[in-house]
Parts: structure tokens; C-alpha cells; sequence
């Protein structure tokens, strides 16, 4: 018997916070997770007290049962946390929500991302603080970056893909940011030759290839196709959802290098099943938002979905096949984790289903078939595609 959640759940609202640098928000985190949920419900024409789930992921401080009594719900009936990955969760997230809408356990539950680094610290400082960490600190591997780097750097060995590809993930994505009034990089202008000319963090990465660190908060809303279309002329349909990763992979060595397969985003068994639930191909998609821990990440993650072969990868990663409206590809029309914002991975989400509906700041025209990849290069990786009614049918 074939099971599927295609089309069984569908995004009725989005919501954000306003969205800060790093230790700017002047706000905490619990208010701006309940101003991103109260602006998904607004948007979604829906009150607030309705909903009855809640799921987050990166182990979200903000909990549902605390939510639950701000909000002034009615009765909560559905409440889980995406594991593991960091912001690999995202995409994961919204399929626990759709599926909990398919099973019957919920009717209308939010998916939800809060974030205030002041609050609580910073994601990108160097740090120990597991036990296993005495095995790679003592060679100064202590930020993420760091941590990510000798990934890209074989991914680059064994194929012989340029390292210059990652710069035009960069520029898609400032080129983006430009014109939407809700980016943290909003007004910073990036430049090729600032691009360069900035400064190495760690091999094959300079500052531009980095995602930000930001305070903010961002929801999805999501309900039944019926209520869905109920709500909106042009409901926004979940049509596939996959999480896992490869044999081995995420144990010991948190969860980067002790797997067999080295040089990979973790989407190669995820991305397969993926589209085979859509009932599509990546050359059916229309627009895609790839999470940049790094960009060399989504050169990884995009090629491992089959939106680029390995081959063409050096004439495929260029500027012109990457911004809206025109491109081969449009890519993080927000501006992504690189200079929309950084809220885990989760605005990504909500930027795609705004292409659906057709009011994104960087609108592809006619798009019907949405793409998110969550959190490359960790476990257990995500990722959604999000479609039309037409797309649907």
C-alpha cells in the first residue's frame, strides 16, 4: 500500500518577528516566537486560539505548553520537536505538521523557530562543551565553520568542481536581499570583487560565504486542504516531505566526520524518496531555497538533488541562472541565511510559500513548485516541496 502526505496538509499562514543582528533584538526570545505565530495567524485570517498543535526543532526553547497559555488556545492536541541536526530540522518541522493534520491528531498547527543570540549566546563562536570535543579542539576546530570546512574542502578534492561556484550562491543571495525591506542585509551591497577582497574564515570559506547570526522568530500555520481553500484563493499545498541520512552517518564524532561517505550534505538517500513522493522531477521545480550553514553546503545539497550534475556544476553555479525573476534557478529569493536572515533555516520555509502564492519580493513568475533543503552536511537532514492546487492535480 502506497502512503503519502501529498497534498493531505496545506500552509495557511506565514509570520515573522522583525528580524535583528545578532544581540539587537529588543525584544526576548519567547515575545518574538509569539509575535511570529501571532502575524502567521493574522496573515492566515485565522484567531490565534484556534490552533491546537505546535512543533519546533533545534531544541526550541520556546515550548508549546507556555505558548499555548500566551496564545489563549483553546485545547493543545498535538506538541513535537524535530531531533537532532540543527537547522536540518526545518523542513522536518513542517512535515510532522502535515502529517499530524493527515493523521487526524490536529487541525491547525503551527510550526515555529525563535531565536535571540543575545539572550542566549551566540551559534558561531568557537566552544567545547561535549565530551567527545577533546578529540578534535586540540587542533582548533571549535566554530562551526571550522567544524564544516574539511567537508567542502574533500567535496571539492574528490570532484573537481571550482571552489569559486560558492560565490555565486553569495551574490544570489545579496542580490536578492537588495530588494527585500525585511532583510538584515537589506542595504549592504556585495560585490564580486568585495566578495574576494573579503576576508578568509576558514579554507574554502571567506566572511561572504557564511550565514549570519541573527535574532528573530519565524511560523508557518499549516491546516486541511479543505480549510485551506476555504481561506484562500490560492491555497499552498505540502506536496513531499523526507528526513533520514546514510548508513552510518551521525554518530560519534558529532555527527561529521565518521560516517563512510565523507564529501556529502546528507541528501543522497533522503532526496530519491523525496521526489518520488512529489510524483516530479528537479527539473519540475521552479524555485529553491537551500540552507546556507555555508554555501558551499547548498552546492552540495543542490547537486545531490539532481538540480545539477557534478559535470555541469562549474557553468550551472553562476549568477545569471540564480536570481529572480529570470534565472535557470532562482535561489534564496529572500536573501537566505546569508543576508535575509538567519532564524535556523525556518524563514526559508516561509519564503517558499510566499512563491507560491505569488507575493514574494523576488517573485518567479508562475511558480508552482517550491523547494526547501534544510540544514546540509548534518543528521538527520529535511527537506519539502510545497506546490499549487495546479501542481497538485
Amino acid at each position: 500500500m502506497s502512503r503519502s502526505i501529498k497534498g493531505k496538509a496545506a500552509v495557511i499562514g506565514v509570520g515573522e518577528s522583525d528580524y535583528y543582528r545578532h544581540g539587537h533584538a529588543p525584544k526576548r526570545e519567547f515575545e518574538l516566537t509569539v509575535d511570529a505565530i501571532l502575524n502567521a495567524a493574522n496573515d492566515a485570517g485565522i484567531s490565534p486560539k484556534s490552533i491546537d498543535g505546535f512543533v519546533s526543532f533545534a531544541d526550541d526553547r520556546n515550548t508549546p505548553t507556555r505558548l499555548a497559555n500566551a496564545l489563549g488556545i483553546d485545547e493543545l492536541r498535538w506538541s513535537t520537536m524535530q531531533w537532532g541536526g540543527g537547522g536540518a530540522g526545518g523542513s522536518g518541522a513542517v512535515q510532522q505538521a502535515a502529517a499530524a493534520i493527515a493523521a487526524g491528531f490536529a487541525e491547525t498547527v503551527v510550526v515555529y523557530r525563535g531565536l535571540n543570540q543575545g539572550e542566549f549566546g551566540r551559534y558561531g563562536a568557537g566552544r567545547s562543551r561535549r565530551a567527545n570535543d577533546s578529540l578534535r579542539v586540540a587542533y582548533g576546530m571549535l566554530s562551526p565553520a571550522q567544524l564544516f570546512a574539511p567537508k567542502m574542502m574533500r567535496f571539492l578534492y574528490e570532484t573537481g568542481i571550482d571552489p569559486a561556484v560558492q560565490e555565486a550562491v553569495s551574490l544570489a543571495s545579496y542580490h536578492h536581499a537588495r530588494t527585500n525591506p525585511r532583510a538584515v542585509m537589506h542595504d549592504h551591497k556585495l560585490t564580486p570583487e568585495r566578495y574576494r577582497e573579503s576576508r578568509w574564515i576558514v579554507e574554502p570559506w571567506r566572511l561572504y560565504d557564511c550565514c549570519q547570526e541573527n535574532d528573530g522568530a519565524a511560523a508557518l500555520i499549516l491546516s486541511s486542504p479543505e480549510r485551506a481553500r476555504e481561506l484562500s484563493d490560492r491555497p499552498v499545498y505540502v506536496m513531499a516531505a523526507a528526513q533520514g541520512a546514510a548508513h552510518r552517518a551521525g554518530g560519534f564524532l558529532d555527527y561529521i566526520y565518521d560516517g563512510p561517505d565523507q564529501p556529502t550534505s546528507e541528501f543522497k538517500t533522503t532526496a530519491p524518496r523525496l521526489f518520488e513522493m512529489a510524483g516530479i522531477g528537479p527539473a519540475d521545480v521552479d524555485v529553491v531555497q537551500a540552507y546556507e550553514n555555508f554555501t558551499g553546503g547548498v552546492v552540495m545539497s543542490l547537486i545531490e538533488h539532481g538540480f545539477s550534475s557534478v559535470e555541469e556544476a562549474d557553468s550551472f553555479f553562476r549568477l545569471e541562472n540564480l536570481i529572480a525573476p529570470s534565472g535557470r534557478l532562482p535561489l534564496n529569493t529572500s536573501g537566505g541565511n546569508i543576508a535575509e536572515a538567519y532564524i535556523h533555516g525556518l524563514e526559508l520555509n516561509v519564503e517558499a510559500v510566499r512563491q507560491i502564492r505569488a507575493t514574494a519580493t523576488n517573485q518567479v513568475p508562475d511558480a508552482q513548485v517550491s523547494f526547501v533543503a534544510s540544514g546540509p552536511m548534518v543528521t538527520p537532514v529535511t527537506s519539502v516541496i510545497f506546490c499549487s492546487e495546479e501542481a497538485l492535480a
